[in-house]
């Protein structure tokens, strides 16, 4: 029996450390080299450095309009840096916004290493930049979560006054998600939650869902549970092309979607 039961809790402590270990590598590909910045587009920006606590140091950039109203606080997905959304940069810049963009922490030239938690604190931190060092009213904040920045931006934005928020191809839950990649490991075993699902009904402010039908990474049903459970005022985009080139193969449709979202927003903010 003794023997029975140690075995069992050795198989159970192996099964769990190889969940971690295949829920971390799943999950976050920090590249650290940013090799190209918004001058390679000829766009000027500022390097800003966050200091979240004593030992993480966040890196974003700020990248000015001058006839800008509002400002898109951009959170990219779990796979490179900053540096890999110059094109989504440009776009977003021609509709005659503010931007500014994060690396979280162990990404680009952010240090620390990321998880959960350490995320939604950066999150809270380059917000708090924009409003105590740029002196921008929260209703002028839109936050933009793309794929696992998308349960950042969430988070955020449960917690925090904003203007609105736009989610681009992203989920319900980090575990709805590993049932789809591990459908056989019970998913109770997956500790990183990014549950935007149980947070997004507190969002009150107006929501904005692009997503692919044809999306190979986040499946569409996530996207569109995620939409039925939120409040109104919300709105669901289809774009086609998969996950990591539909906004670009659908740049019409994105910018048209985006642009407006903002109108409706200014009609609610007067």
């Amino acid at each position: 029996m003794i023997k029975t039961m140690l075995f069992i809790f050795v198989a159970f402590f192996m099964l769990f450390g190889y969940i971690k270990h295949i829920e971390k590598k799943s999950i976050f590909f920090p590249v650290k080299d940013t090799a190209i910045t918004p001058l390679a587009i000829n766009v000027p920006f500022q390097d800003v450095y966050i200091e979240v606590s004593a030992n993480i140091r966040i890196n974003g950039w700020f990248i000015p309009k001058d006839t800008a109203h509002y400002t898109i606080l951009f959170f990219h997905g779990n796979a490179g840096n900053i540096g890999d959304r110059l094109e989504k940069i440009l776009l977003l810049r021609r509709l005659n916004l503010n931007i500014f963009i994060v690396d979280y922490r162990g990404y680009g030239n952010s240090t620390g290493t990321p998880q959960e938690k350490g995320l939604y604190a950066d999150a809270v931190a380059a917000y708090n930049y924009l409003i105590n060092e740029r002196n921008l009213k929260p209703g002028d904040i839109i936050v933009y979560g793309e794929s696992l920045g998308g349960a950042v931006a969430v988070d955020l934005a449960s917690r925090m006054e904003i203007g609105g928020i736009i989610l681009e191809g992203t989920f319900s839950k980090a575990r709805d998600m590993a049932r789809e990649l591990y459908p056989l490991l019970p998913e109770f075993l997956f500790t990183n939650l990014f549950d935007s699902y149980s947070k997004i009904k507190s969002i009150e402010k107006p929501k904005l869902f692009l997503h692919s039908e044809t999306d190979e990474i986040v499946p569409f049903y996530l996207a569109k549970k995620l939409y039925q459970i939120a409040e109104k005022e919300k709105y669901f985009v289809k774009m086609t092309g998969n996950h990591n080139s539909a906004f670009l193969e659908s740049e019409p449709v994105v910018k048209n979607a985006i642009e407006s979202f903002l109108l409706r927003l200014g009609k609610e903010l007067k």
